[in-house]
């Protein structure tokens, strides 16, 4: 089993974080199959995917070796629960659920918490979690992300909404740790066609941009 430390590692490098809202369960490994090809190995399937908790177990079981499988949108303490007994590595709330911290962390999994606000991300610090998820992040962008890490630079940032290929570097110049990407790497036209071949060129392209993005300057 992997330690938290390790999870983390590999949640921050390349730093893109897959938002899975499938339309099936069936499509969750398939899709996953298709992220990892693409080089996106850290996949957050969300508690909207129907049969959430088997998909979970299913992935975990099939590319636990491969990928980083987590839980997303996860809103009460028994969710949180049933996730990571199925094998989740990592669990992220929308919401500032503090309570999950204490399921999540005596199983060393990380734990993102959401906020929007300075107030609301401190808090969710100052409960334990290992990452802050600001969202929805979509009319925010990375200038709202480099005015909140100027006066709490100890806080570890994903924004989740409003990230696409174009502004990867954008926000990690900001100082984001990682960047939650749903729907433009993920999108219902995708899973709508069961396109996994352009869900790894989605990928491709997202991972690659993290990777310039996040290479040393010269």
């Amino acid at each position: 089993m992997r330690t938290k430390a390790e999870i983390i590692s590999r949640l921050t490098d390349p730093g893109i974080i897959a938002v899975v809202r499938a339309q099936t369960r069936a499509q969750v490994l398939p899709l996953t199959e298709a992220l990892i090809a693409g080089g996106v190995i850290a996949i957050e399937i969300t508690m909207t995917t129907p049969d959430a908790i088997a998909a979970i177990r299913e992935a975990v079981l099939k590319f636990g070796n491969r990928a980083i499988i987590g839980v997303g949108t996860v809103l009460d303490r028994e969710t949180c629960h049933a996730a990571i007994g199925a094998g989740a590595e990592f669990v992220v709330s929308p919401v500032c659920r503090t309570e999950l911290v204490g399921i999540a962390s005596p199983k060393d999994r990380p734990i993102m918490l959401g906020a929007y606000t300075p107030t609301e991300a401190q808090t969710a610090y100052e409960a334990g979690a290992d990452f802050i998820k600001i969202f929805p992040a979509d009319g925010l962008g990375p200038n709202y992300i480099k005015s909140i890490r100027a006066p709490l630079p100890h806080l570890r940032i994903v924004p989740t909404g409003g990230v696409d290929v174009h502004n990867v570097a954008d926000f990690f110049n900001a100082g984001c740790a990682a960047l939650g990407v749903g729907s433009s790497l993920v999108s219902a036209k995708l899973l709508q066609e069961n396109n996994w071949a352009g869900l790894t060129q989605k990928a491709e392209e997202f991972a690659k941009a993290a990777n310039r993005a996040r290479r040393p300057k010269a």
